[in-house]
């Protein structure tokens, strides 16, 4: 009876702590992380859209890297950037992105590293690797 009890505490004990793991706060670095992702992600939407708007090709391309200092630059010139106003779908990614320039330099200033300062990496569009099937 006594080994089953070890057993069921520690069962509960791996589950309760499965259970923590999986509702921890996203840490300032995976939050950034997220967000650039999505950006991009909806950037590059935009940019493929069958009703894409003419102003959408004059855009400054977006193709982020929080690991690079340039970044900072590449979203304040996105968000300064005079064309699109009448598109909804713009001004909402204007939104994510000054919202994720302020977590870089209010919340995260000092949590984050950059290990690079190429602004040029910037202006190419990451492919993604290659699956085998």
């Amino acid at each position: 009876e006594l080994p089953t009890m070890k057993m069921l505490l520690l069962l509960m004990t791996l589950l309760s702590a499965a259970l923590l793991a999986s509702t921890a706060p996203p840490t300032c670095y995976s939050r950034v992380l997220s967000l650039s992702k999505e950006i991009t992600e909806s950037f590059k939407e935009l940019q493929t859209s069958k009703t894409v708007d003419s102003c959408v090709e004059t855009l400054p391309r977006l193709y982020l890297d929080i690991h690079n200092y340039c970044v900072l630059a590449k979203l304040r010139d996105f968000v300064a950037y005079p064309g699109c106003d009448r598109m909804a779908e713009v001004n909402e990614l204007k939104e994510k992105a000054r919202s994720l320039y302020t977590i870089l330099i209010s919340y995260c200033r000092r949590d984050l590293v950059f290990l690079t300062d190429d602004c040029n990496a910037l202006e190419i569009p990451v492919s993604p690797p290659i699956e085998h099937s």
